[in-house]
């Protein structure tokens, strides 16, 4: 069997059991993984469903530009369906966005133009209004308007939905889903509320998003309002597709959660899975109270890892805003700010003054010495040197063998902190280590403080 062409692929995604994140949860969790769609997200489906329907009704004809403001999925599902269909595609997005969405949208030919993300919706900068503009400017052009375009939720009606309940034969009893146009969950959720009124619809938020707020007072407050980073997830407005007449309950998670959560996917599950997978699962944890052992909860993992590979999965993108804390480091964790610098040694042949020069330049205060095999052979550090020289100030035209400390002594890559510590004494100060790739690196006191820190 094959297909025609790649829409035809779209759907029929996998439901697999979430189970070490979850282990302390009493029911059932299990992720609808939407990242096997040929775009890699959930959005394939709608971004399809809405170009067809478009083409029914004469909206959207050959030739013709798609035009739409997007956080990169949709439009990803957009460029796919004009690839096939023979459109030209232009995206807005916003500075928010990963640099690999937007370096996704231009490998299927598609012009992108990022905007400013702390903007209000209506200012003529911000990537709904510049789309809009950008639609009316140009000819023969059409915007989907996904957040309020309700062939959105349609698609996940028809689909997403259907599928879910027929892999759970029927048992799932809540779902939840980071909501940002609010297609996925509403959509998904009145097919199931259809089939079981008493299935739970619980929505992922985030801070400076509107939607929990709203839900349970049913106040539009602007104060709520302010720059987050995470992705997919929240509005300032309030899109058509939301239905909040049928969402049970918001649960806001910090963008410092998702992140974590989002790192703890892949190497606990073994799925790679973007921010709002990340922040759904954080939330579903928040929510624990709210499940019992006979539950079957659903999960929508919206999109891939790979989207997220300069932000999420960067280590010096989450230490920048203070979300990588690692509560033991180790050995290998204190060479982080240095482990790219190349190790500065001395060699016992070298004449002291020579050696001073060199430590003064670099502004290090000891240093590893080795013999001509660069086998590590002892140390020098300035307080020694200090002494040594007030006594025999002619020692600086000496071999540095002549003043020799013992080595630094070496550690394990996994060496705790407290073992590391404990080395560096007044007599030796400081460790050495051997990285995987072989390079030496050398652990300070500085080190030590910096990661405790």
């Amino acid at each position: 069997m094959w297909y025609n062409n790649i829409l035809e692929t779209i759907g029929n995604t996998p439901l697999v059991k979430i189970n070490k994140i979850t282990k302390d949860l009493p029911c059932t969790v299990l992720a609808k993984i939407e990242t096997m769609n040929p775009g890699n997200s959930i959005k394939d489906r709608m971004a399809l469903k809405m170009v067809e329907d478009a083409e029914k009704d004469g909206r959207l004809k050959p030739g013709y530009t798609i035009i739409e403001g997007t956080s990169g999925n949709t439009g990803m599902g957009l460029a796919i369906a004009a690839v096939i269909k023979g459109y030209r595609c232009i995206f807005t997005t916003t500075d928010k966005q990963s640099r690999e969405k937007v370096d996704a949208l231009k490998a299927f030919g598609a012009e992108v133009v990022v905007c400013p993300t702390d903007v209000d919706p209506e200012d003529p900068r911000s990537y709904y209004s510049v789309s809009s503009r950008l639609e009316k400017e140009i000819p023969n052009s059409w915007k989907p308007n996904q957040y309020d375009n309700l062939s959105n939720s349609q698609a996940h009606y028809e689909q997403t939905g259907p599928e879910i309940w027929k892999q759970t034969e029927g048992k799932i009893t809540h779902l939840v889903v980071g909501v940002g146009t609010g297609g996925t969950l509403c959509g998904t959720g009145k097919f199931l509320k259809e089939q079981n009124p008493n299935i739970k619809l619980l929505g992922i938020d985030t801070y400076g998003s509107v939607f929990k707020k709203y839900l349970e007072t049913g106040i539009l407050d602007k104060n709520e309002i302010y720059p987050y980073i995470t992705e997919g997830i929240g509005e300032d407005f309030l899109p058509k597709n939301v239905d909040f007449s049928i969402i049970d309950h918001f649960e806001k998670v910090t963008d410092k959660d998702a992140a974590i959560m989002t790192r703890r996917i892949p190497r606990e599950e073994g799925i790679f899975v973007g921010n709002s997978a990340g922040s759904a699962m954080a939330g579903l944890l928040q929510m624990k109270h709210m499940f019992k052992k006979e539950d079957v909860v659903v999960v929508i993992f919206h999109d891939h890892g790979t989207r997220y590979l300069g932000k999420m999965f960067n280590d010096d993108w989450m230490r920048d805003r203070g979300f990588l804390v690692n509560a033991e480091p180790k050995a290998i964790d204190l060479i982080e700010r240095h482990k790219h610098l190349k190790l500065v040694t001395a060699n016992a042949n070298d004449v002291v003054h020579d050696v001073i020069v060199r430590m003064r330049k670099y502004d290090i205060s000891q240093i590893p010495v080795v013999n001509d095999n660069n086998e590590f052979v002892g140390s020098l550090n300035d307080s020694h040197l200090f002494s040594q020289l007030i006594e025999h100030p002619e020692l600086k035209s000496e071999k540095v063998s002549k003043v020799l400390q013992a080595p630094f002594p070496f550690v394990r890559l996994d060496s705790t902190i407290e073992e590391v510590s404990k080395l560096i004494t007044k007599e030796n100060n400081a460790v050495m280590l051997k990285t995987l790739g072989g390079d030496i690196h050398i652990i300070t006191k500085q080190d030590v403080i910096d990661a405790l820190s």
